[in-house]
């Protein structure tokens, strides 16, 4: 069986059996080894697959992490596992690296069965980095995710090539990092660029502030733009209702979408968040799961409205809004509407990221 079957079965029993796993002895069992398991390693082999696998490291003996993967007589990857809603923590990530630095292993594991971090050596020889290359959600992949979780596999393990694509995507995620901040809120040198190239007249403090969230909603039309190029190109069939009316996805809706989208990257991966559009309104959703809406944006009529939702019962709130950047303002309402599914986690509270801003006829010296 494929891997990423093998990866959709462990997800349907995490989705399904979540609510029964209380202790991380059960989370190992019903989720870790069978994901071990996926890459080909047998669980069942305790010369390749080492339980409770003890660590030394100076005069500390006795330490043990809870899997270690012998590939070719030589132990090259440590896992430490956590009970399913676990923090993934600085706490955990220390323990990990103690174990990493007590061993021969080239890549350490910290997982709670559903999200994994993997961490190497990139900043300094023998001494776990202390940021991840790669972070994922197994219940969120995407094709990307999928083919570095592929070189992880028993039979075409090279741990040359996996350290080369480690270095690759640490500075990727770096870079998707900052531009991701930019597009929320861009720092001053950023700004002083992007001034510099299109803007002839005095760089006074007030057309700084006239252009940051100028620069903010190009950013979220660009994106929105591109996605929609992409839809167009797809030529998907028209979805028609039964009293023959069309579903239109407007370009305001999806530049909705991708406000929303932003502001919710800081806290949960964005491939979780998806829209679906209906007749009455544009819902936006977490994991494309109709149950778990994010909010809905209520834009085909003449005034605009975000509805977001205070609790699990679907109690919703409606604010008006008189321009779609303005979804910016309910960044706290937004981010607490979405974690209401995400049990264990509590309500983010932040302030919003910007404020309401009085433009004035074009930056008049």
């Amino acid at each position: 069986m494929e891997l990423n079957n093998k990866l959709n079965e462990i997800a349907q029993k995490i989705t399904t059996q979540r609510g029964h796993i209380l202790t991380e002895q059960a989370t190992k069992t019903a989720f870790i080894m069978p994901f071990i398991s996926a890459l080909g390693y047998d669980v069942f082999n305790a010369v390749e697959v080492i339980p409770e696998f003890n660590a030394v490291f100076g005069s500390r003996k006795g330490t043990k992490v809870d899997y270690a993967i012998s590939i070719d007589n030589r132990v090259l990857i440590v896992i430490e596992a956590k009970m399913i809603g676990a923090k993934l923590d600085a706490k955990h990530e220390a323990q990990l690296l103690f174990y990493f630095n007590a061993s021969d292993a080239k890549i350490a594991i910290l997982t709670d069965g559903v999200k994994y971090k993997f961490y190497t050596d990139l900043d300094e020889p023998n001494k776990m980095d202390t940021k991840p290359f790669l972070e994922f959600d197994i219940l969120s992949l995407n094709n990307n995710i999928l083919t570095e979780i592929k070189r992880f596999r028993k039979h075409n393990f090279n741990i040359n090539e996996i350290l080369t694509s480690a270095s690759e995507l640490k500075y990727i995620n770096e870079i998707k990092s900052y531009i991701s901040e930019l597009i929320v809120n861009p720092d001053e040198e950023f700004l002083n660029i992007i001034i510099k190239k299109i803007y002839n007249g005095a760089k006074r403090a007030a057309v700084k502030e006239q252009f940051r969230p100028l620069l903010i909603k190009a950013f979220t039309q660009y994106i929105s733009e591109q996605m929609t190029d992409v839809e167009q190109i797809k030529t998907l069939p028209k979805i028609e209702t039964s009293n023959k009316k069309e579903i239109i996805t407007t370009q305001d809706e999806l530049e909705g979408f991708y406000y929303v989208k932003t502001l919710l990257s800081e806290s949960i991966n964005p491939e979780r968040i998806t829209y679906r559009d209906t007749l009455s309104y544009f819902g936006i959703l977490l994991d494309d799961n109709n149950r778990q809406p994010i909010c809905r944006l209520h834009f085909n009529e003449g005034k605009k409205y975000l509805e977001v939702f205070v609790n699990a019962d679907k109690k919703s709130e409606k604010i008006t809004l008189n321009s779609i950047d303005e979804i910016y303002k309910h960044k706290t309402k937004i981010i607490n509407s979405a974690f209401i599914y995400l049990k264990g986690l509590p309500n983010v509270q932040t302030e919003p990221i910007m404020k309401t801003i009085v433009v004035k006829p074009l930056f008049s010296d």
